[in-house]
């Protein structure tokens, strides 16, 4: 079987964030049912970083990679690819040897997975958490703004006695790596597409 590249964004840029990142996104995958069949997850660190190297894999030959970016806004486009392109602060042409299935989106962010499971975010960080500061449990959590997701963390996490408010770098994978995958296809469509997709290369 030909080795899958998945490029992600996140990790930052020393070795201790990317390691947390490949770890996050390996326990996550491997609860989604891809345990062991699992792609190689490269942490790219900054979004244009991640797709310049899928892009640079592409031209090298590889020919099983695939790219997972944060979407930053609200996605109206069925095509990942052309949101990418239109998008400002993007404008990402498509690479031409890439089609929709090489290209995924966490909408709005990977916080929104997060939110999918409140009841390992609130058991992560225990005492002082404030569940009632997060999205009501029925909304559409694709739909919320970035800005909102992140604000709505500061707030429920604040008064934490054990731990200290949410941060990207210190918190974020280690939930990725707890949440169930379940709930981030039940309750995101392009968490769905992503895992479906994978599952399906991953096969081949």
């Amino acid at each position: 079987m030909v080795e899958m590249r998945l490029y992600v964004e996140g990790g930052g840029e020393s070795k201790s964030p990317r390691s947390a990142c490949r770890r996050g996104f390996s326990e996550f995958l491997g609860k989604a049912g891809l345990k062991n069949r699992m792609p190689r997850i490269v942490a790219c660190g900054g979004r244009d970083q991640a797709y310049r190297d899928f892009c640079t894999a592409l031209k090298q030959g590889a020919n099983a990679a695939m790219l997972l970016v944060d979407s930053e806004d609200a996605v109206r486009e069925s095509s990942p690819w052309t949101h990418l392109g239109q998008r400002p602060g993007d404008k990402w042409a498509t690479p031409s040897d890439s089609t929709d299935d090489d290209c995924h989106l966490m909408v709005q962010c990977m916080e929104s997975w997060l939110l999918t499971d409140r009841e390992t975010v609130t058991a992560f960080y225990g005492q002082g958490f404030n569940a009632s500061a997060l999205p009501d449990p029925g909304s559409e959590i694709e739909s919320k703004s970035k800005s909102s997701i992140y604000e709505s963390l500061a707030r429920a996490t604040r008064d934490c006695k054990s731990k200290a408010p949410y941060t990207k770098g210190e918190h974020s994978f280690d939930l990725l790596a707890r949440i169930d995958p379940k709930k981030v296809i039940a309750g995101s469509r392009w968490g769905a597409r992503f895992v479906a997709i994978l599952g399906k290369k991953m096969t081949r």
